[in-house]
């Protein structure tokens, strides 16, 4: 039995809870969300592609996104000048170690959506990846900037965030990426543009299960989920339609090119 279904439907059901909790979430539940989601997330990764192709990678992601938290407090290189409260528990020279969470749980789901989109040519995954993971970011950071977990003293024209954060994403996820594109070559050669290994008795129609499916649903859910929150729950409506007009760049093609098989 796979465990990945499970825990990615307790996951969803969790961020709905989540969201309708009355004023401020507590650091507790934020904490216990990250890790239920980064839970969900790599054993997703494990059980569709193993240990070397599925869960190394998303670790090798953690470790490459924390290593640029430490240069960026320190910094303020790539990110612009920022710092860390004390709310998402032990740090290390500033950077809570939870922060590896965010690239280790989402870089899957991007690498996946953007497999969808580019196809063989690793020289545009690789771009389109690292895109889409700082689409998801145009969600994140305002909701925890506004909630006291990190800032920027400068500030930001959008949600107090300045526009130096998401080139610093995006210039982190480039390395991310190449990073996994040379995990693969070193399992032997190219890979499928979004490695589809249909399970025994796949025959390769529309609605057939793919590997990769929760991966892409993880995002085609974040995508979703987090738009209609700002939106109707948390009244911040510049949020939900920034946030939702990033991430369905390239969730709702990658999501049509999914359903036509």
């Amino acid at each position: 039995m796979r465990v990945a279904p499970v825990l990615l439907a307790a996951l969803a059901g969790t961020q709905v809870a989540y969201g309708r909790l009355p004023g401020q979430r507590s650091p507790a539940a934020t904490r216990g969300l990250v890790a239920l989601m980064l839970t969900a997330s790599a054993v997703e990764a494990l059980e569709a592609r193993g240990l070397r192709r599925g869960l190394a990678p998303v670790a090798a992601a953690g470790g490459l996104g924390f290593g640029a938290e430490l240069v960026g407090v320190a910094t303020g290189f790539p990110f612009g000048h920022y710092r860390y409260s004390a709310r998402l528990g032990p740090r290390v020279r500033g950077v809570p170690v939870l922060a590896a969470a965010a690239w280790a749980m989402m870089a899957r789901p991007a690498w996946v959506v953007a497999g969808r989109l580019a196809g063989r040519r690793r020289v545009v995954r690789v771009p389109l990846a690292a895109a889409a993971l700082t689409a998801w970011d145009v969600f994140l950071d305002p909701r925890m900037v506004r909630e006291g977990y990190w800032s920027w003293p400068g500030g930001g024209r959008y949600e107090d965030v300045p526009a130096t954060n998401f080139l610093g994403w995006w210039v982190t996820g480039l390395g991310v990426f190449a990073v996994w594109t040379a995990l693969e070559d070193g399992e032997g050669g190219a890979a499928a543009p979004y490695d589809v290994d249909l399970p025994a008795g796949g025959d390769g129609r529309r609605g057939a299960i793919e590997p990769d499916d929760g991966a892409l649903f993880l995002y085609a859910w974040t995508w979703v989920g987090e738009a209609f929150a700002n939106a109707v729950l948390w009244r911040r409506p510049r949020v939900a339609a920034a946030g939702a007009a990033a991430m369905g760049a390239f969730a709702l093609p990658a999501l049509w090119r999914r359903w036509r098989g």
